[in-house]
């Protein structure tokens, strides 16, 4: 298995962070929604969702998250994703996981055959960067 075709690339911010309550082994658990732009499938596009990441006694942050992906137009595809990530030092974080996308639209059909992978990164002061590759 490879990485294939890159199919999007997106920059842009954090609009929300919520502390939830923690998990029954007492790990932290925090939702993030952001909101980016940028181009899928080579059609300009904005992009939100939103993700709740656990932090294990491992270190290691664990996410889940779901989105909305809109061309200027008007068409959409919603996505799901799963991860696993890293705090840096900083504050900032880092996600590698996979994508799985749903579209209605004709425009972004040919997602609903693709497995994706991601990658997603948060500076300190929420500014984000994710690119998504298809996985052969």
């Amino acid at each position: 298995m490879a990485l294939g075709d890159q199919l999007g690339h997106d920059t842009g911010q954090v609009t929300g962070t919520r502390v939830l309550p923690p998990t029954e082994q007492g790990e932290a658990r925090v939702e993030v929604s952001f909101e980016s732009r940028g181009r899928l499938l080579d059609e300009e596009v904005v992009d939100m969702g939103t993700y709740v990441s656990v932090l294990g006694s491992d270190g290691v942050l664990r996410g889940e998250g779901q989105g909305c992906t809109m061309s200027g137009d008007g068409e959409t595809t919603t996505w799901k994703g799963m991860g696993v990530g890293r705090l840096l030092n900083d504050g900032a974080t880092s996600f590698r996981g996979a994508i799985f996308y749903r579209a209605t639209s004709e425009k972004f059909s040919r997602l609903n055959k693709v497995a994706a992978m991601f990658e997603y990164d948060a500076d300190a002061s929420g500014k984000t960067e994710s690119k998504v590759f298809e996985w052969k």
